[in-house]
């Protein structure tokens, strides 16, 4: 089957000198299997013609809010249904505001603030544009909203600049579309992850924990399910909605995720260790709250079990891919925890400051014997399709 057989995309295209690809974009989407249909704002009017865009795309181009010919009238309802993906190529810098802003004020903004499907922006304007600081923060908005973002690429622009701000070509821009739905790399095989973070408890009111918000194992679980695995998610406590079409288990502790990851390991094809689990716990917690009736307290801790170590122990055991969270020396450690524990794979990124935790994007440094993969700064989402094809090719290359 075609990558984007039976997908519907609605390309939207705004007022810049790189809507002349628009055409190119939609003939390569087809030729993918895409049905495509063009929603013009007035700016991208000027630029390119309706009649052009029909011409390709063999369906009428959308131009109004409210429009007589839907049902209803209310064509931008009808539309974010249709779409699996809103892909908008070229976005200007205007239309990225607008879009960071919730803004429903033309038709594309309201398909887009309508859609519950995929979202994927392709920035096309002058460098300095792309790097001003209100673009910059839009695009980190953008990024905290779930929005794919594709490019944009670097290189001589039509107003004679050189520098970020280029459309990628619609050869680029259609692979992109393509890796955002199931690639079947991992077809049938059983997949376990876990997530999130592990909490143990101090006394009935507190507790020790990692700071994880869960959002990168939940991305990898709908990414390896989209690839075609049989997924389940060992997940602790977040606050994240349980992505469908995939088994989802809620524990609390590390003894709790322990117990959860070795009465469902036997038979699975990849292991994904991706929860930030706690290395120590109370030895002893508090049947009371603990009161603030001392200066100093002094709290017991012992280690917790090592799920990953005990998973990559096993015989016959599972591709064991692992995380690193570090922040400092992230390579150094990285690799040090591969050897250690003998795993398959270990995916490495740096925390702090606004890095990795709490926040939407990161970005990824990828290891395994005798080789390394960098993975730049994405949406999680984004990132987490890339390290599970990583994971197909790296498991097909171990086979």
């Amino acid at each position: 089957m075609n990558a984007l057989g039976n997908k519907h995309i609605l390309l939207g295209v705004t007022g810049g000198i790189a809507a002349y690809k628009a055409p190119e974009l939609v003939r390569r989407l087809r030729e993918l299997g895409a049905t495509v249909q063009v929603v013009l704002t007035a700016a991208g009017g000027a630029f390119i013609t309706p009649l052009t865009l029909q011409a390709v795309s063999g369906q009428p181009v959308h131009t109004q809010l409210l429009s007589a010919e839907a049902e209803s009238g209310m064509g931008h309802i009808e539309l974010a249904r249709w779409a699996d993906l809103i892909l908008i190529a070229p976005c200007t810098a205007d239309f990225m505001a607008r879009l960071a802003q919730g803004r429903s004020d033309d038709l594309l903004a309201a398909c887009c603030l309508a859609s519950r499907g995929a979202i994927a922006v392709a920035p096309a304007m002058n460098a300095g544009m792309w790097d001003s600081a209100a673009t910059q923060r839009n695009l980190r908005q953008l990024i905290a909203d779930g929005v794919q973002v594709f490019g944009p690429a670097s290189g001589s622009q039509a107003c004679g600049e050189v520098g970020e701000g280029r459309l990628l070509e619609p050869a680029e821009l259609v692979a992109c579309c393509a890796g955002l739905f199931g690639t079947n790399a991992l077809t049938d095989k059983q997949v376990l992850i876990t997530a999130g973070p592990t909490l143990e408890d101090m006394d009935p009111v507190r507790y020790l924990g990692n700071r994880s918000s869960g959002r990168m194992g939940y991305a990898l679980a709908a990414a390896a399910r989209d690839a075609g695995a049989v997924v389940t998610l060992i997940s602790g406590p977040v606050a994240l909605a349980e992505p469908p079409g995939v088994t989802l288990l809620r524990v609390r502790s590390a003894s709790d995720m322990h117990h959860a990851v070795l009465e469902r390991i036997a038979g699975m094809d990849i292991f994904i260790g991706a929860a930030a689990v706690a290395d120590y716990r109370p030895a002893q917690a508090s049947a009371r709250k603990i009161k603030k009736d001392q200066e100093h307290l002094t709290l017991e801790l012992v280690r917790n079990p090592d799920i990953l170590a005990e998973v990559a122990a096993r015989s016959p055991r599972p591709f064991t891919v692992g995380f690193a969270a570090e922040t400092d020396d992230v390579l150094t450690y990285a690799r040090r925890k591969l050897e250690d524990k003998n795993l398959d794979l270990i995916a490495a990124n740096l925390v702090g400051a606004g890095q990795g935790f709490d926040v939407a994007d990161n970005a990824l440094s990828v290891l395994w014997p005798g080789g390394q993969q960098e993975l730049p700064r994405a949406s999680k989402p984004t990132l987490a399709r890339q390290l599970v094809k990583l994971i197909a090719e790296r498991l097909r290359a171990s086979a």
